[in-house]
């Protein structure tokens, strides 16, 4: 609901309230975001409203008129350069007469229905119709229309209003109505200036197999804080979700903002307290190395910028983006339709996958249950490694003898669908491509280039290149019957240029390439809608809104090690479903870190994501195909859950003090604390009568046998049955403590020891009891007590490194009645 009166603008959600107003100059100040307040008064706002009565300090003064303003000490919905407010700007301009001094005051505004489209960039809530409407009428959309008189330059300033997901967009437009070019240096899709600055932020940074990393800030210094990437992808390194929380706020209670944007290239979101104590943050286009000549008549349209807010702490806003993403950003088709179970050939057999390899994994796939059979790199071209044939999407035919289609046909036969890996974006230059047009390359003429992973890009700011990697990949998916794709991306940007601009205009590249990119991804999913595409970029290097608008799920991570997958998938969580992360069940030792897990534990960790697998079937032992069997099994009875179901965070430790802190929940080194030696999960059913809860250990602790399950989302005003996932251990764990028990002496390492361990498998606890969901919120569940060295039993946890459990939550109360009315 959008309300507006006596020059206030009031924005609420169902349970949050946005407010600014027209202040006497003619700039928009900031009044309040938060918690849902009454606004039904035009009084009601008026304790937030207050006159400067004369400048501070050695401050400018707006203007002669009035001069008791100076724009440095206002909290401000959109600042630029030139009169006074010298904090970080939204927008910095120079004009044609060089000056870069901008004044843009409120002219008009227009309240819509439904959402504004954008021309050249994704944006929340649209459909193939280009417009999405509510059925109700509640998503509306505020435009206000800022302008400089003296430029004759237009700012139109959008809010969109999602009241059931508790969410509000911004964005701009800056329209250049003089006779003279406008160079725009900067230009910010958000800013909100916050009237304290007790906050913590909490940064998700990393990089390649150590994706979304939170970082903790507090307090916010009067020194900038700047998250922001120059990769010409969102970046692994900093992705552009991060969160305010208020102070005392937690897992569970207390005020968080989380803030995203839908864009995939550089960003940057800052922060800043003024000297007055107040908190500015941006987010946007990083204007590093951006330049965008604005010609006379022309416009220009920043990414959308999302913003939340929750009392009920960093869940309540997790669930908001959750939500949002779900119902406003993915592609319609793919919000609610399950995805299948594949199997991916990479860490198989890298680049030596063939139609042997393939029809030998796939009839072990389909006995296991999997659904889905990935060829990764290595199919194409004379592709044998990473040097050659990125660009020429030709069958390689010595591997593939008769192309994919038959071989696609034979799967289906089998009741497997095929999906195949693509890096559309590239070109090697040991390439047909790249000996036809070298110039598609982005590269500096004349100069020598930087690569990585031995390949450059293409030139996508070029129509010509974009019609070339449109039809080029329409021919490959209609050469075949392929219902996946994996679009990705190894690399980041360098030596930035692109023959197809002057040189007055290269500050436009990064830019235009995303613009180029979108327009590739929009026409392809409208013409191939049945096939599901994963994005991914050299892991989550561009796991992003923008990207998720086309591509409904993304790989969050080449690292597929269960415990650092539980550092990057609960990063992931606070500001994106992991029913759009995709996770995989992968090799022991595993091929990152070389680290041993326990096969149970690998795919529980997989589970809380879209579960797939990275093995080679044949390699395993009889067992531990039964045993994915079994895992497979699980997964369809409760994938609805795991893919539709609310995600909760069990509330982690407390961070150490002091600014730039890890929280030591989600660093898996840590021990102490012994309560961040543990992640803890819950995903639970919209109707609340399912759930899983995971319990995952980073390290085993001596002699420490008590550990409470503690799952979130439950009804308090039901009774569950609570039983764990059954799992079985190998009596190789034990090394010679397994001679403590044996009738004969066993060494390690023996064939004595691999024919007992065949034979011999040691079960895990059993857990299996009925209780209030009001206990298992407020007090936890006691788990059987953990191995400590004696005691042996089917009633003592074995919990290895690395170990995990899930536990199996159903409402026994509607079981009980359905039994009942069934006998009846």
């Amino acid at each position: 609901m959008i309300q507006t009166t006596d020059n206030c603008f009031v924005l609420c959600t169902d349970h949050t309230t946005y407010a600014f107003h027209v202040l006497p100059p003619g700039h928009l100040e900031h009044l309040y975001y938060g918690p849902r307040i009454r606004t039904d008064h035009p009084e009601d706002l008026s304790p937030l409203i207050r006159t400067p009565v004369f400048p501070s300090g050695n401050t400018n003064v707006y203007s002669e008129e009035y001069s008791n303003y100076s724009l440095e000490d206002l909290a401000l919905e959109m600042s630029a350069d030139g009169k006074g407010d010298i904090r970080a700007p939204f927008l910095a301009l120079t004009h044609g007469d060089g000056s870069s001094t901008s004044d843009f005051l409120y002219r008009s505004f227009a309240v819509t229905e439904g959402v504004r489209p954008m021309h050249s960039l994704p944006q929340a809530g649209m459909t193939k119709e280009n417009r999405f409407r509510s059925s109700d009428g509640s998503i509306e959309t505020l435009t206000v229309t800022l302008q400089d008189a003296e430029y004759e330059l237009d700012l139109d300033l959008i809010w969109t209003v999602f009241p059931d997901c508790d969410v509000i967009t911004r964005r701009a437009v800056l329209r250049n109505e003089s006779s003279d070019p406008v160079t725009i240096r900067q230009i910010a899709s958000l800013q909100i200036d916050f009237p304290d600055p007790d906050y913590t932020v909490s940064t998700f940074t990393g990089g390649w197999a150590s994706e979304m990393e939170r970082t903790d800030f507090h307090p916010v210094p009067s020194a900038r804080i700047e998250n922001a990437s120059f990769t010409g992808t969102s970046s692994s390194r900093a992705n552009p979700f991060l969160m305010l929380s208020a102070r005392g706020a937690g897992e569970t209670w207390g005020r968080v903002y989380g803030f995203n944007l839908v864009y995939s290239g550089n960003h940057a979101e800052v922060l800043e307290t003024s000297r007055s104590g107040i908190l500015r943050l941006r987010t946007g286009i990083n204007p590093r190395g951006f330049r965008w000549l604005l010609p006379p008549g022309d416009f220009f349209e920043t990414p959308e910028a999302m913003m939340t807010c929750s009392g009920e702490g960093a869940g309540g806003m997790s669930r908001n983006m959750h939500r949002f993403i779900r119902q406003y950003i993915l592609p319609p088709a793919w919000r609610s339709r399950p995805r299948p179970v594949l199997l991916n050939t990479w860490e198989a057999d890298y680049f030596n996958v063939s139609e042997r390899t393939v029809l030998r994994q796939a009839k072990l796939a389909k006995k296991a249950g999997i659904e889905l059979l990935v060829i990764d790199d290595g199919w194409f071209g004379h592709r044998e490694d990473d040097t050659s044939s990125l660009g020429d999407w030709t069958v390689n035919r010595k591997k593939f003898p008769g192309g994919l289609r038959p071989l696609s046909e034979k799967l289906r036969r089998m009741g497997l669908e095929l999906g195949i890996w693509t890096e559309p974006e590239m070109i090697s230059r040991d390439s047909d491509l790249f000996r036809q047009h070298p110039d598609w390359a982005l590269r500096i003429p004349g100069h020598p280039h930087s690569e990585g992973r031995r390949q450059m890009i293409l030139d996508l700011t070029r129509s010509d290149v974009q019609e070339y990697l449109i039809e080029t990949i329409s021919h490959l998916l209609r050469s075949a019957r392929i219902s996946y794709v994996k679009w990705d991306m190894n690399r980041t940007f360098s030596d930035i240029y692109s023959r197809s601009l002057p040189a007055d205009r290269q500050g436009e590249v990064l830019h235009r390439y995303m613009i180029g990119l979108y327009r590739c991804l929009d026409i392809l999913t409208r013409r191939f809608p049945e096939i599901l595409f994963e994005g991914c970029a050299a892991g989550g290097n561009r796991a992003d809104p923008g990207m998720l608008c086309y591509f409904p799920q993304i790989w969050g991570s080449d690292n597929t090690d269960p415990l650092c997958r539980t550092v990057i998938q609960q990063g992931y969580s606070y500001g994106y479903p992991l029913s759009c992360i995709s996770a995989h069940v992968s090799a022991s030792p595993n091929h990152q870190t070389l680290r041993r897990s326990p096969l149970h534990a690998r795919f529980a960790a997989a589970a809380f994501g879209l579960m797939g697998y990275e093995l080679n079937l044949p390699d395993l032992t009889g067992e531990e195909r039964n045993e994915i069997e079994e895992q497979i099994r699980f997964y369809k009875e409760w994938r609805d859950v795991f893919f539709q179901g609310d995600f909760y965070r069990t509330a982690p430790a407390p961070s150490p003090a002091g600014p730039g802190t890890r929280c030591p929940a989600e660093s898996a080194g840590i021990l102490s604390p012994v309560s961040s030696n543990y992640v803890q999960w819950t995903v639970v059913s919209e109707d609340r009568l399912r759930a899983v809860h995971l319990v995952f250990q980073k390290r085993t602790i001596p002699n420490h046998q008590p550990l409470r399950m503690t799952p979130r989302g439950l009804d308090p005003e039901k009774r569950y049955r609570v039983r764990n996932l059954p799992v079985k251990y190998d009596i190789r764990n034990f090394g010679t403590l397994v001679n403590t028990a044996s009738p004969v002496h066993i060494r390690p390492g023996s064939l004595a020891e691999r024919t007992a361990a065949r034979f011999v498998k040691l079960p895990g606890e059993r857990e299996d009891l009925t209780c209030g969901g009001d206990v298992l919120l407020q007090a936890g569940m006691k788990l059987a007590p953990g191995f400590a060295g004696v005691g042996l039993s089917d009633q003592v946890r074995i919990f290895l490194d690395c170990d995990a459990r899930l536990y199996l939550i159903e409402a026994a109360d509607d079981r009980e009645e359905a039994a009942e009315n069934n006998e009846k």
